[in-house]
């Protein structure tokens, strides 16, 4: 067998490399969301990245394009048929099922950090590999628990620094709501079957409701004059919607109503809500969105459990943080690198480094047994506040020389103070 030679290897299309550059912006907008998480009261859950294909046709919708069009789905070697994760939802709510979450305090809230997989076309903000926050609260149908997620949502945005936002809310009712609203909309547009996109035409039969927020541009031409939902809801449906509104109003949290909004998935019902740009234009402008899927768990196998949650792109959202201004300085290099000159100075330099990580400073080595001025020219390129010097000569003096590398002063020290001084100095930098 002929050997092919070398390949260049790529990141698969529609994936990225986290560098380190992008790392810091990243793990900024997860610690915000996190904590902003925890102080609302909830708990961390990671579910495993594949399940059973069957929970998402069946929990997110045999018609939508997730199911149809953009799963990774798979046989494992036991004839399992699994998929990538393409959304957080189901599998958190698999996760209340399976291990009797019922049984504890509801609601359960729980939040997650997850790598998402969907086959779809690439494009800005948009990859088949990105990373989701998302939050569920599960086992109670409150207006004030709708208001306390989506204030969630909001908060997380704004303690990032993000103010040029805006809420979009709506509510679709429920199953009753829309068996009696859904034809109203499908003759609506059954005259205009023929002028819009062929994706959309398959949407009036199985999914009409996606009509209203369609992005087709031949069918949006159709969407302005069509009936809403939020006209034909029962009274007990717009009363509960109205609770949410005050709820909302109560917290300070301004929204604007959009009656086409709908969502992308099966399971949404009552409260739906997208936080954008107030300039939103375009498919990939939403940082955050969700709604209440009170019918879920039901249709994954389990007894009527309300719920509700919602999803924010890592990606997306770390990428408005850079287009604002808004993102975190680069991590700078370590505290300290140690420089070392001379018979056994390499040996006392890495005993030196070890006692300071020990003591909590960042330190490493300039390797590669460069001379003195080579050393020294990497440690300002690393971006250390200080240089160590450990010269051969000094260390049979019991010393060391210390370098502000912003200062360019230094001074020597004893060998058995310079770690407690390394220590304070690293300490007080932080603090300023």
């Amino acid at each position: 067998m002929s050997n092919p030679g070398p390949q260049n290897f790529q990141t698969p299309r529609g994936t990225r490399d986290l560098l380190p550059q992008d790392y810091d912006v990243h793990q900024h907008v997860v610690h915000h969301a996190r904590e902003q998480a925890r102080l609302a009261g909830f708990g961390f859950i990671e579910p495993p990245t594949f399940e059973a294909a069957d929970l998402f046709a069946r929990g997110v919708g045999e018609g939508t394009d997730i199911v149809e069009k953009e799963m990774y789905i798979f046989d494992d070697r036991g004839g399992e048929r699994l998929a990538l994760r393409p959304e957080g939802t189901a599998s958190i709510c698999r996760a209340y099922l399976q291990h009797g979450m019922a049984n504890l305090q509801q609601p359960v809230k729980l939040a997650y950090h997850l790598p998402i997989f969907r086959y779809e076309r690439p494009q800005a903000g948009r990859f088949r590999q990105h990373t989701q926050f998302g939050v569920e609260a599960i086992g109670v149908r409150d207006a004030a628990l709708d208001a306390e997620v989506i204030d969630l949502g909001w908060r997380i945005a704004q303690t990032l620094g993000l103010q040029d936002l805006k809420i979009l809310l709506n509510s679709i009712g429920d199953l009753e709501d829309r068996q009696a609203y859904v034809p109203l909309l499908k003759e609506h547009f059954e005259p205009h079957l023929d002028r819009i996109g062929s994706d959309d035409r398959g949407r009036w039969d199985r999914a009409p409701m996606r009509l209203l927020d369609s992005k087709d541009p031949r069918t949006q031409p159709f969407q302005a004059d069509a009936p809403l939902i939020t006209d034909h809801l029962r009274s007990e449906s717009a009363d509960y919607y109205a609770a949410v509104k005050a709820h909302l109003e109560s917290l300070g949290i301004p929204y604007e109503e959009r009656p086409s909004l709908v969502r992308g998935l099966d399971y949404y019902t009552h409260t739906v809500f997208e936080i954008v740009p107030t300039t939103a234009s375009g498919s990939q402008t939403t940082v955050l969105a969700g709604g209440r899927y009170d019918g879920l768990i039901e249709q994954i196998g389990g007894p009527p459990t309300p719920g509700i949650g919602f999803g924010m792109g890592i990606e997306r959202m770390a990428g408005r943080l850079q287009e604002e201004g808004l993102a975190p300085e680069r991590s700078t290099g370590p505290d300290v690198l140690i420089c070392a000159l001379g018979e056994g100075a390499d040996t006392a330099a890495t005993g030196m480094a070890g006692n300071l990580r020990r003591n909590g400073v960042s330190a490493t080595l300039a390797f590669g047994g460069r001379s003195l001025k080579a050393q020294l020219r990497h440690a300002n390129r690393s971006g250390a506040r200080y240089a160590v010097i450990v010269g051969a000569r000094d260390l049979a003096e019991g010393v060391v020389t210390i370098r502000d590398l912003q200062t360019s002063e230094q001074e020597q020290i004893a060998i058995a103070d310079a770690t407690s001084e390394l220590s304070s100095r690293s300490y007080t930098q932080r603090q300023d």
